[in-house]
């Protein structure tokens, strides 16, 4: 199941933060990192999504269902907040894929037939680290 969705911007709350680690003066004066939220439960996700994502054992998500992604690495808060977006729209798509259930197969005659080989040769070495017996 492929998901081209996009987020409306009602459902984004983003607040603009400032940024921790290296950069000088511009890190103390600009307030470039972009905090989003999102919340799963109030969006226009397909329902089977928002159970998928309610699951899912993510620190980014919240007890309350709420998506928290932080975005610090660009100088630009225009970027960031596109950034901080990107990895919403990927964390979706990330449950939106629907793994195929597994079957699981049986080993055919071939493989069992040489296992028993090998076992049986494995038995005649051993057998053959026995005690001797003189005559």
């Amino acid at each position: 199941m492929h998901l081209a969705w996009t987020p409306a911007d009602w459902e984004l709350d983003v607040s603009a933060i400032r940024a921790s680690g290296p950069g000088g003066q511009n890190v103390n004066k600009v307030s470039s990192a972009v905090h989003l939220r999102f919340d799963i439960r109030r969006s226009t996700l397909p329902a089977v999504i928002k159970e998928r994502l309610l699951a899912l054992s993510d620190q980014r998500i919240t007890a309350e269902g709420i998506v928290v992604i932080k975005a610090q690495e660009s100088r630009s808060q225009e970027q960031n907040r596109a950034d901080a977006v990107a990895r919403l729209i990927a964390l979706v798509q990330s449950v939106a894929h629907t793994p195929k259930t597994r079957r699981p197969t049986r080993p055919t005659f071939g493989s069992q037939q040489r296992r028993l080989a090998g076992k049986a040769q494995r038995g005649e070495v051993k057998s053959g680290r026995g005690k001797i017996q003189w005559d």
